[in-house]
């Protein structure tokens, strides 16, 4: 049963490393697509594999060191620039781009923050002098008047628990006596004496 066991944890450790081989031939391919520099930290974050695995797994080493053989250029090939410029341009492009949208967005916030402000600015210069002050005492009114009926309500609470606990009291002294009148209620009277 152990052995049964200790194989299904070698096979299980073997597709886990196939897997994370498979992830790093993809991630290898897209830096080789892209013109990318083949870096072991940018490969472990592609790959999603850690970088102790890029450094001690041979089949991953040898990877590694095919995708730097084949994209270092030979002293006599001389287009090397050429073949990464289309990839460079592409790139500052779409990041123009971006950058040109952020602006747009930027715009069109402050725009949107200055309406609503003058909307504030609109609403302060419609109340009339000295309204500010008497809605300040108005609110600190109010706010007293629901402090106080907050208390009222407890006590109120209070007085109605109290109330309740007085009448279970004299329910069960109720019942208690009518307990003891039972015996004369069920006797009948005694005969009159002639």
């Amino acid at each position: 049963m152990s052995t049964s066991r200790t194989d299904a944890a070698v096979r299980a450790r073997r597709r886990a490393t196939q897997e994370m081989l498979e992830r790093l031939q993809a991630a290898l391919a897209a830096a080789a697509r892209d013109h990318t520099p083949v870096t072991v930290a940018a490969l472990a974050r592609t790959a999603r594999v850690s970088r102790t695995f890029l450094y001690q797994n041979q089949q991953a080493r040898a990877l590694i060191e095919q995708a730097n053989r084949v994209d270092r250029p030979h002293p006599a090939v001389s287009d090397s620039g050429s073949r990464a410029q289309p990839a460079w341009r592409e790139r500052a492009l779409n990041a123009e781009d971006a950058l040109a949208q952020a602006h747009r967005e930027i715009r069109t916030q402050r725009t949107h923050i200055a309406e609503l402000l003058g909307k504030i600015r609109d609403l302060e210069h419609d109340l009339p002098e000295g309204s500010l002050q008497r809605i300040v005492t108005e609110n600190t009114t109010l706010k007293q008047h629901v402090r106080q009926l907050t208390q009222d309500n407890q006590q109120i609470q209070e007085r109605l628990t109290s109330a309740r606990q007085n009448n279970h009291f004299m329910d069960k002294r109720i019942a208690d006596l009518e307990a003891q009148l039972v015996p004369y209620l069920t006797t009948p009277p005694p005969p009159p004496r002639p």
